[in-house]
């Protein structure tokens, strides 16, 4: 099993928007294989956890904007690990020294990468 075409939509949206928050080290897992509520997990590092705040919040605009609601959100006030559930993507947003710690990318080794594309999105005139 593979990824919906509407995870990976939903991932476009909160890639980029973590990204314009200098959100660092992005990496989206496909998870859909050993997870049946969701199919892909974001991860991104935030240098702080003012910083860790701000990329999570900016991810929830931008996904609300494109149509998706949040089922879950947990952490935000600690701004060490923050989850945004939004059905097939979750984001977790880490604060550097938790990502290390928690290390989700070895404990879903198994679980293909998924390219991102961080260019930003033209602009109609």
């Amino acid at each position: 099993m593979t990824a919906s075409e509407h995870a990976r939509e939903l991932l476009a949206v909160a890639a980029r928007a973590a990204d314009s928050k200098q959100g660092e080290d992005l990496v989206a897992l496909d998870v859909s294989g050993p997870l049946p509520l969701t199919d892909v997990f974001l991860l991104v590092t935030g240098r702080n956890e003012r910083n860790v705040q701000s990329i999570a919040s900016e991810i929830e605009e931008k996904l609300i904007e494109a149509g998706s609601k949040p089922l879950r959100r947990e952490g935000r006030a600690e701004g060490r690990w923050v989850l945004l559930d939004f059905g097939d993507l979750v984001a977790h947003i880490f604060h550097e020294e938790d990502r290390m710690y928690y290390s989700l990318e070895r404990l879903w080794k198994d679980c293909p990468v998924i390219p991102l594309d961080l260019e930003p999105v033209p602009v109609a005139d």
